[in-house]
């Protein structure tokens, strides 16, 4: 394929004390922290829409602080995810989307939908609940990415529901949740959440190496060999995908050493 996507690698938020002398300059002022990140890194995942809304002067001083190409995904409210009934979110999804987060323009990523580890798939509310999602807000079109957590949802089913619906199915590189590598969307999203406080580059170099080829073969509409899938028999069409790939969870320390690393590997910057 002459044609590839663009991928994108990051890390969550960017505020962290430790990154303080480290990845950030000695003395760099807090509040240019994200003009700096957003400078040495290509995307960021914000965990604070998770928690509570912003206001849309948050997100509009955002994106005026950050260069062209680099985006923002958000992680959903947790009010909208954390409920037994999906197909009765349609009220806290219209409250998160209309909260002023399309004041980032452009700099608008994927909106991250992340699922507790004890709820467990029920295609008939999980369906509803996709259907509640809508394509495009405030004109601007929306990603959205589901992080699912139980085993219940490794299955076809799910794989064939999401794929319906032009959702993502997160890829996590996790200890203990599911790994689901099935391309779903027109984008991939993977979490590595494998890393080490005690390797420089957060993931090994030779992992970072195995990563980065991994990410070049989604963004030109593969489908890495060596990730598992539970529906190998129903491949995506191949077509060039943007990627994002955040390192998250452990290993945080080096997290932004780990996203510039794999940046270099798998695509110069943006």
């Amino acid at each position: 394929m002459s044609k590839s996507g663009t991928i994108r690698t990051g890390i969550g938020g960017w505020t962290f004390d430790p990154w303080e002398g480290t990845f950030y300059p000695d003395k760099l002022a807090k509040k240019r922290q994200l003009e700096f990140a957003s400078r040495e890194l290509t995307a960021i995942e914000v965990n604070g829409t998770y928690y509570g809304s912003q206001k849309p002067e948050t997100f509009a001083k955002w994106a005026s602080e950050v260069p062209d190409g680099f985006v923002f995904s958000l992680k959903a409210s947790r009010f909208t995810t954390n409920r037994k009934v999906l197909a009765e979110a349609g009220e806290s999804i219209e409250r998160f989307l209309t909260q002023g987060l399309t004041e980032l323009g452009p700099h608008l990523g994927p909106i991250l939908w992340q699922f507790a580890p004890t709820k467990k798939f029920e295609p008939d509310d999980f369906e509803a609940f996709l259907k509640l999602l809508p394509a495009k807000q405030d004109g601007l079109p929306l990603r959205h990415a589901l992080e699912v957590r139980n085993p219940s949802f490794m299955v076809p089913e799910f794989v064939a529901l999401a794929r319906r619906h032009g959702a993502a199915i997160v890829y996590a590189h996790h200890d203990e949740y599911p790994e689901i590598a099935d391309v779903t969307g027109d984008f991939v999203y993977a979490r590595l959440q494998r890393g080490s406080d005690d390797v420089e580059s957060c993931y090994p170099p030779k992992d970072l190496d195995a990563w980065a080829e991994r990410l070049k073969t989604w963004a030109d509409g593969g489908q890495p060999a060596d990730l598992p899938m539970i529906d190998a028999g129903q491949p995506a069409a191949r077509e060039p995908r943007d990627v994002f790939a955040f390192f998250i969870t452990s290993g945080k320390v080096n997290a932004p050493n780990g996203a510039r690393e794999l940046q270099k590997r798998a695509q110069p910057r943006v």
